[in-house]
């Protein structure tokens, strides 16, 4: 029997479950509910002590809200593994317009990109340029072998003439230099950075870079410079060729989001929402850090670069827009003391520019657990929409390690990874309900067929693509990929 099939079951295994016990539809989304349902319900049984909350959202009045859970709020004696999920979410800001930009628009023109993408590239930036205001400024370079650029302006009728003529100009020509695209790019924004809030710069490319700075750790150190330096870098990846890895490390370090389209089609929405999410920031230079308390260790941050010094955890986040959600699961290990005792697990805190008080902002909680000798206890009390989100990122790494081997040609691996995701939403299915992870695992199902479905070179390259990106989202990071 085929293993991709035998992994695809598991969606129709979930959804007979629930329909035979009638379990009500429920939102697996980052606001549903994931209550319980008949087939997961045990018995009834007195704790062995007081309920204690899961999350202890923390506002602190700022741009942000902070919101914490744990899988198991209840842990056995002994050591014990435990998901934190974090959600970060910024202020809805109600009637507000969008706030004036300073933007850059760096555009690969490179022989690669002939024909419809740079076609399609030409026609997003001419809609980008629509959309502005005599508040706002563009620069816009366009980047081969070499750079060529229109200097930053305000978006004036008259100066938008100029920047549509510009824009029209440009022919695919040379290699692909990335690294100086950045560069004039940030030099351009630099120059108007005291005179906005906000200052982005949205890249575009559709290969290897392949002269100037070739190396993905010296373009990621060079994003993470010009976030420094006070500009987000959104980066946008176009067809099967270009190295996804690079584009999402540049968004990362940027600070701004990353998108994968398999054509050029998109771009002009994709155009649209960048410049909505940057007209709306409400914060920058977001870092959430925990501290680790005695008899707790860090097993991982899924999906998320961190750095670690001594027992405190740092996880640097994107710019926040209005209304944005992002996510961080992480991992931990918990040595426990005497049953009865309420343990620290985490302390949680939260830094960032807070663009709307224009001021620094520490958002803190802390997040505890009971200690019990019943392991009956331990199940019947895990928190079910901590569980739900866990298992949606541990699927999410599997995916994408599942795509790295298949891209390296071992379709095995491959294969292996994914099939390890129907424990993982079993587990999930058993605590919050089958209705409650059916729609990640219908998406699951999708992302493995694509990838056991591609043979082809080209087929592997754009299914690898396509499911890293899924797999972003997975992790957490839903404002912040398109």
């Amino acid at each position: 029997m085929n293993k991709t099939v035998a992994y695809l079951s598991l969606a129709g295994g979930l959804a007979l479950v629930a329909l035979v016990l009638a379990v009500p539809r429920t939102d697996a989304s980052p606001t549903g509910s994931t209550g319980p349902t008949p087939e997961t319900r045990l018995p009834e049984t007195p704790p062995a002590v007081d309920p204690l909350p899961t999350s202890q959202p923390q506002s602190a009045d700022g741009s942000l809200k902070l919101t914490g859970r744990l899988s198991h709020p209840v842990v056995a004696a002994g050591t014990s593994g435990v998901f934190l999920t974090v959600d970060i979410t910024g202020v809805e800001v109600p009637g507000k317009e969008r706030a004036p930009v300073n933007l850059a628009l760096v555009i690969d023109r490179s022989g690669s990109m002939a024909g419809e993408k740079l076609a399609r590239a030409k026609e997003a930036a001419r809609h980008l340029v629509n959309q502005l205001r005599p508040t706002d400024r563009l620069a816009i370079v366009h980047y081969g072998s070499d750079v060529q650029m229109l200097r930053s302006l305000e978006a004036t009728e008259a100066n938008k003439a100029q920047m549509l003529r510009f824009i029209d100009q440009i022919t695919d020509d040379g290699g692909t230099n990335i690294g100086d695209g950045l560069q004039s790019g940030k030099a351009q924004l630099l120059t108007h950075l005291s005179g906005f809030k906000v200052n982005r710069m949205i890249l575009i490319s559709d290969g290897e870079p392949t002269e100037g700075i070739t190396g993905p750790k010296a373009l990621m150190q060079l994003a993470r410079q010009i976030r420094t330096a006070g500009v987000t870098v959104s980066a946008i990846g176009v067809g099967d060729e270009f190295n996804e890895d690079l584009m999402q490390g540049l968004a990362e370090y940027g600070a701004g989001a990353y998108g994968y389209l398999q054509d050029a089609s998109r771009l002009a929405s994709i155009f649209q929402k960048d410049l909505q999410q940057a007209g709306t920031t409400v914060a920058r230079n977001v870092e959430l850090s925990f501290e680790l308390p005695d008899g707790v260790s860090l097993a991982e941050v899924i999906g998320y670069r961190t750095s670690q010094a001594g027992r405190t955890v740092r996880v640097a986040l994107p710019d926040f827009s209005a209304g944005q959600v992002e996510r961080v699961v992480a991992k931990l290990n918990v040595r426990t003391a005497a049953v009865g005792e309420r343990i620290d697990v985490a302390h949680l805190s939260l830094a960032y520019d807070d663009l709307l008080a224009d001021k620094p902002v520490e958002t803190k909680t802390m997040l505890a657990a009971l200690v019990t000798d019943r392991v009956e206890e331990v199940a019947l009390r895990r928190d079910k929409e901590a569980t739900v989100i866990a298992s949606r990122a541990v699927a999410a790494r599997n995916l994408s390690r599942a795509a790295d081997a298949l891209a390296h040609g071992n379709r095995e691996k491959a294969e292996a990874l994914m099939e390890e995701n129907e424990a993982v939403f079993g587990d999930a299915a058993a605590v919050a309900g089958a209705a409650a992870v059916a729609p990640d695992v219908a998406a699951m199902n999708d992302a493995a067929t694509g990838l056991m479905e591609a043979h082809s070179e080209a087929e592997v390259r754009q299914e690898v693509k396509a499911a890293k990106a899924r797999a972003l989202k997975g992790f957490g990071r839903m404002g912040s990929t398109y």
